[in-house]
């Protein structure tokens, strides 16, 4: 089965999938997107991942191609069009194509391109990162494509020999991973950054802090430094592709005796349990 691409209503081939060259996402990164993975044939959390995109489009003031019940629809309609029982659902919306000029002008149609790819790989068990400094602007909070501070913190961390990057505060505050979001367990306690413009809001992220909920166990949404990650017993990212990895190297230092921890498997145990059934 080959893997798809819808752009406009049209579906083919991805390698056959085409924009236009002024397309607004394409000249001024002027989009959203949305990544959501599947199993046992259906998708994952796919309305948590629309509320978002329909957040984001309010924040840039970006129409959506269509109702959200009707993208829905469409992405559920699209993916099973792949036949594939594991795989990533990439959704992006722009403000359209036109005439290059900042200020885009009202009559743009927005372009809707999706495409479905296998999952190429089993989700790992550990992680190595590095820390970055954040470069990036203060809505973070809004997903979109203008994602050249994460491609370089990749690329820092490819360099580096790692998985990962992490972004620091010039503060030392920790805010999440360059496309995840980071737990800190210590003492007891699990950590995480609140949800504010200077985070995205994961999904899953959301999913394990329910289930962190549902287990009582103490947990404090507050901003945290690097050194406090550094001492910690365990560290642990969330994302909807990579789902609960423990982090077991920072810069090169070991985290927690350089081992995954109970907490971070314990958790990554419970989302896989939740999917499983949500899935069945």
């Amino acid at each position: 089965m080959p893997e798809l691409a819808y752009v406009n209503g049209s579906i083919v081939a991805v390698e056959e999938a085409v924009v236009s060259a002024e397309d607004r996402g394409f000249l001024f990164a002027d989009g959203i997107y949305e990544v959501a993975r599947s199993y046992n044939s259906k998708l994952v959390d796919l309305d948590r991942h629309l509320a978002r995109l329909e957040r984001s489009a309010r924040m840039l003031d970006l129409p959506l191609p269509m109702p959200l019940p009707d993208l829905d629809r469409t992405c559920r309609s699209f993916y099973a069009q792949s036949g594939l029982p594991e795989a990533i659902l990439y959704l992006q919306v722009t403000r359209g194509a036109g005439k290059r000029q900042h200020a885009a002008p009202p009559e743009l149609k927005p372009t809707l391109v999706m495409t479905v790819r296998a999952i190429a790989k089993p989700t790992p068990s550990e992680f190595a990162v590095v820390t970055v400094p954040n470069n990036r602007w203060r809505m973070c909070d809004c997903k979109t494509i203008a994602l050249l501070p994460t491609v370089l913190a990749k690329h820092a961390a490819v360099r580096a020999g790692a998985d990962d990057a992490i972004f620091v505060e010039d503060d030392e505050t920790v805010l999440e991973g360059a496309s995840d979001n980071i737990f800190v367990v210590k003492g007891g306690e699990v950590y995480t950054a609140p949800a504010d413009n200077r985070i995205l809001a994961g999904v899953t992220r959301g999913r394990v802090l329910e289930i962190i909920g549902q287990r009582r166990l103490p947990v404090r949404v507050e901003h945290f430094k690097r050194d406090f990650m550094m001492a910690a017993d365990e560290v642990f990212l969330t994302s909807s592709v990579l789902t609960v990895v423990p982090i077991v190297r920072i810069d090169g230092r070991p985290i927690g005796g350089g081992k995954p921890g109970p907490v971070a498997q314990s958790l990554c145990r419970a989302y896989w349990d939740l999917i499983r059934e949500a899935t069945a």
